[in-house]
């Protein structure tokens, strides 16, 4: 049977082929209804058939792919403003002729500890994110060099080395940071998954990240979450129903999904899963 693989933040999960109907970009112009479920952001028209659209990421990980990049973005601007503080502050004291200045450098340990503690699912950003420490470590090096030339009233070479660090490795930084930045922007274009029932009509609408690939498995390659699910694993109802098994990858596992299970009503949730053409496998 044939599966399409979606990411959806740090998971991939895996839907049938006979599950979806269309994928199509999400554009953001969903009409939005007074609801009290977290993950419904709206209603889209699918062939003249009011669909109900649901962020599989709030579903999934608690929190929206949207709602994580804005966090990384905000964290990316805090922390590029406090080296650009830093270094107009560096500036200044370099420019004081008259007494012994200190490198003190708290503030840069804190933007170190950023970096290398940042996390991110995204595989470019983190290359990106991992390529500060090279000039951060080149700049920190540098400011040593200029404090103790201007603390010897060597203030030419002070202000050499000044220059070359707004020149070379705090540019660098800028740069990256600046990349960083892009790369959330850019990268997120989520699509909406249409998945059906009977093949014919819509159920519902899934928000996921991107489309990753095509698979084929048998039955015997998927493997039951029961064992998971036993030994303390607390998954909420809602995601247990619509979890049907895990499909091995190269480097992972991806999460089997049934769509048809997602919202069902409590009187059903107890039932058997219909064995037909369409949902052959459970």
């Amino acid at each position: 049977m044939e599966f399409i693989n979606f990411q959806v933040g740090c998971k991939t999960i895996s839907l049938k082929i006979l599950d979806i109907l269309l994928t199509e970009r999400f554009d953001n112009n969903l009409t939005t209804l007074p609801n009290n479920n977290k993950s419904f952001i709206g209603v889209k028209d699918y062939m003249e058939t009011p669909t109900p659209v649901f962020d599989l990421g709030v579903i999934l990980n608690g929190s929206s792919t949207e709602q994580s990049n804005k966090k990384a973005l905000n964290e990316l601007r805090t922390w590029q403003a406090s080296l650009n503080d830093w270094f107009s502050q560096f500036e200044k004291s370099i420019a004081q002729q008259s007494h012994v200045i200190t490198n003190d450098k708290t503030q840069l340990h804190n933007i170190a500890v950023f970096y290398k503690e940042f996390k991110t699912d995204n595989s470019d950003l983190k290359t990106i994110i991992e390529k500060l420490d090279e000039p951060f470590q080149a700049l920190v090096t540098a400011t040593d060099r200029a404090v103790s030339a201007h603390n010897e009233q060597d203030y030419k070479q002070a202000n050499k080395y000044l220059a070359s660090i707004k020149r070379n490795s705090f540019m660098q930084l800028q740069r990256l940071f600046d990349a960083a930045k892009e790369q959330i922007t850019l990268d997120y274009k989520p699509i909406i998954v249409f998945t059906t029932k009977d093949g014919l009509n819509p159920h519902i609408g899934l928000l996921v990240d991107k489309v990753e690939d095509n698979i084929d498995y048998k039955k015997e390659d998927i493997k039951p979450l029961d064992k998971l699910t036993e030994v303390g694993f607390n998954i909420d109802p809602q995601t247990k129903g619509m979890m049907r098994g895990l499909i091995k990858l190269a480097e992972k596992h991806s999460v089997l999904i049934d769509p048809s299970a997602i919202f069902r009503p409590d009187h059903l949730a107890q039932q058997e899963d219909e064995e037909t053409q369409a949902y052959g496998l459970f």
